[in-house]
């Protein structure tokens, strides 16, 4: 597909999962939305939903979809959610669905319609299978969207962020930056102080931020995602 014409977004994946995408992306959301930009989120397939009055229920889209206040349908915003917590690919093989690829550019051609960015969340980081072997780095380029990188802030994310660095750009995929998320509390040993430089050095992605952790409500975050958006608009 790769259609340049496509209104714009940002997809924000995760060198890994738990990395606290969900959380960052909400962040961003609410920050955007102060803005004065009307910004919808898009979450392509959702796995490990619950079952919630007869139906499963997408925690992470409905977070998301509650940030931005945007009037959407949550099966327009997550067209395919699953039960087991496991790639979307192997979830629907498992549980007998199809997910069709083009449907998702369909959602998200209709969204870029009606809002001025589409925040589109992945699972897991970007060699997720999305079905069979049509992988989220596919769904990337496909899109013609532009990539912001959620990274752990500990021991072993530099190999996990330079991996996914390179392998977007291998792709030739946009990568807007980094952002670094404390999605726990954690010692803030050496490794968390000289990550940050390192990441932006070797793999020459500007640190867009870093989130530390907090037990406070999201609302209190807003200033760090407040400064994070600003970065982001300079680039789009």
């Amino acid at each position: 597909m790769n259609d340049k014409r496509l209104h714009k977004g940002i997809f924000i994946t995760g060198t890994d999962t738990g990395v606290g995408k969900t959380f960052v992306a909400a962040g961003l959301i609410r920050a955007l939305k102060l803005k004065g930009i009307n910004v919808c989120p898009m979450k392509p397939a959702e796995t490990g939903c619950r079952i919630r009055n007869g139906a499963l229920f997408p925690q992470d889209a409905v977070t998301l979809l509650k940030a931005s206040g945007a009037i959407e349908p949550i099966d327009t915003v997550n067209p395919y959610r699953l039960i087991h917590p496991l790639a979307p690919a192997v979830a629907a093989e498992i549980e007998g669905v199809k997910i069709d690829k083009n449907k998702i550019y369909a959602v998200y051609r209709h969204l870029s319609e009606k809002h001025d960015l589409i925040i589109v969340e992945g699972a897991g980081g970007i060699m997720v299978p999305v079905y069979k072997k049509y992988m989220f780095i596919d769904l990337i380029k496909d899109l013609n969207l532009p990539l912001i990188i959620v990274s752990r802030p500990g021991l072993g994310t530099i190999n996990h962020t330079l991996l996914t660095i390179n392998a977007a750009r291998n792709r030739g995929i946009d990568i807007l930056g980094v952002i670094i998320n404390h999605s726990a509390k954690i010692r803030k040993d050496i490794s968390v102080k000289t990550n940050p430089e390192i990441i932006v050095r070797l793999g020459g992605a500007p640190l867009l931020g870093t989130v530390t952790f907090t037990n406070k409500p999201v609302g209190e975050m807003s200033k760090v995602f407040t400064r994070i958006a600003s970065s982001i608009l300079k680039y789009l």
